[in-house]
């Protein structure tokens, strides 16, 4: 028997919902407010929650995220007299099953329950769960699992999927994720740099050319994108792709088909596009430097992977799995990590993300060749500088008044950035009362611009 829990300070409510979810055949339980809700779903298994927002002492999406936690994984439907449009949005961005407006029909709130029975019966069938190959993606922090999830889906079909993430993040280690756990696994994966291709030869490496098409081409060749024929093209850095190459490339994504330089005939392509940029594409949509058709077609899934410093629990993860690849390339014994040395490298902001670390971890064994265990003197002294300067602050005593309190540690730039554009969306929102329009009038930029920095920043959007 399906279990519903019903979360509603309106009592009389909760009864009649109660009454009539029996009817239906479903097994209720009710809670009056969200403490007490929070620990029901946490306590008891159960399949689908109907959620109030409006709480005397509380607002109902702050224990959404702890809803869909519990052990049973609940679908959570939101209830709620206010909020039109834009509690909608917050509640889908908080991972709601559906919304409904009250007053409500009785059928129009079972109607989504019943989808989300029909969902969580398709789920929990005996199919046994694929192993996802995650070549090489160390950690296990929610921001990371939910790009992981993307990655399962994104293997699943053939559409193009475009990765970004600040410089170091491993964003070619998901495109091979992707590839690996595809349908196209066995076929090729070309990887192209479109930061390293040469500029007056980018058209025929992409495209291939026939001998004698321009001056020096001396022979015929294939061009990357035939070569990834079957398989998956991956172009790293694609902001970087020359308008004028943009045109061609965006046809043949269209086309599935591609003319080489001095050829008279087009041929057939058949290849699954994966992108990666660490460039702000939407930005540069807008001052003309990336064409908007084909930003379009490369978003179809996007997944965006978080700086190492938005998930500081996968750094001692991250780190004793590199130590242990590294010991074994360099043919050195397996090693250790002594409790001081993890608590440096947890302090350090990271702001070259994983492939600052490996490069601290590299240094770390060329100063350990022998040693069993790693400690905090086998790291550079800038890193154990920042964990000794965080510890003094926090020893600092309270100031006095009239004198000037302690400093913070210095941000790095991509901090400073990072908490300068999420303080002005903040304020924006604010001062323009969720209103697109006058959001986008105040800030100088286009709509599609503002809902690409508000979905970055994690924020809500606009109501209207």
């Amino acid at each position: 028997m399906a279990r519903l829990l019903i979360i509603d300070d309106d009592k009389a409510l909760c009864e009649a919902l109660t009454e009539l979810a029996r009817s239906k055949g479903l097994a209720p339980q009710c809670a009056f407010g969200p403490a007490e809700g929070r620990r029901m779903a946490h306590a008891s298994d159960c399949d689908v929650v109907l959620l109030d927002l409006d709480f005397p002492d509380g607002n109902g999406l702050d224990i959404l995220p702890d809803l869909l936690k519990a052990p049973s994984g609940p679908e959570v439907i939101i209830m709620t007299g206010t909020g039109g449009v834009r509690g909608a949005e917050l509640a889908y961005k908080h991972g709601a099953w559906d919304y409904v407006l009250k007053p409500f029909q009785f059928d129009e709130v079972f109607l989504p329950i019943s989808r989300a029975l029909q969902y969580r019966r398709e789920k929990n069938r005996d199919v046994p769960p694929k192993l996802l190959k995650r070549n090489a993606i160390l950690g296990g922090s929610p921001e990371l699992e939910q790009c992981l999830e993307l990655v399962a889906a994104a293997s699943a079909t053939d559409t193009s999927v475009l990765i970004s993430g600040e410089t170091g993040t491993g964003k070619d280690l998901f495109a091979h994720a992707i590839h690996a756990n595809s349908r196209r696994s066995n076929r090729p994966f070309i990887a192209v740099d479109c930061a390293a291709l040469p500029g007056s030869l980018v058209e025929g490496t992409l495209f291939g050319h026939e001998k004698g098409a321009f001056t020096g081409a001396e022979r015929r060749r294939e061009g990357l994108i035939r070569e990834a024929d079957g398989g998956v093209l991956f172009l790293d850095e694609i902001g970087e792709l020359p308008l004028a190459v943009q045109a061609t490339f965006l046809r043949t994504l269209q086309e599935r088909r591609l003319r080489p330089i001095g050829g008279k005939t087009e041929v057939p392509v058949d290849f699954r596009l994966v992108s990666a940029t660490n460039r702000d594409l939407d930005e540069m949509v807008e001052t003309g430097q990336f064409r908007r058709d084909l930003l379009f077609r490369i978003r179809t899934i996007e997944i965006a992977i978080p700086p190492l410093r938005r998930r500081p629990g996968d750094v001692r993860v991250i780190a004793m799995g590199k130590i242990d690849d590294l010991c074994r390339r360099h043919e050195l014994p397996a090693k250790g990590a002594s409790p001081e040395f993890m608590e440096i490298l947890e302090a350090h902001p990271w702001p070259g993300n994983v492939r600052e670390l490996v490069n601290v971890l590299e240094y770390a064994l060329a100063l350990a060749p022998r040693d069993a265990i790693l400690y905090p003197k086998h790291l550079p002294s800038d890193y154990r500088l920042v964990k000794l300067k965080a510890d003094a602050a926090r020893q600092e005593p309270e100031p006095e008044s009239g004198r000037r309190p302690a400093e913070d540690p210095f941000p790095t730039l991509p901090e400073y950035k990072d908490r300068a554009e999420r303080e002005y969306l903040r304020a924006l929102l604010d001062r323009a009362g969720g209103d697109r329009e006058t959001a986008c009038r105040l800030s100088g930029v286009s709509q599609s611009r503002l809902y690409h920095l508000l979905k970055k920043q994690g924020l809500p959007r606009f109501r209207s």
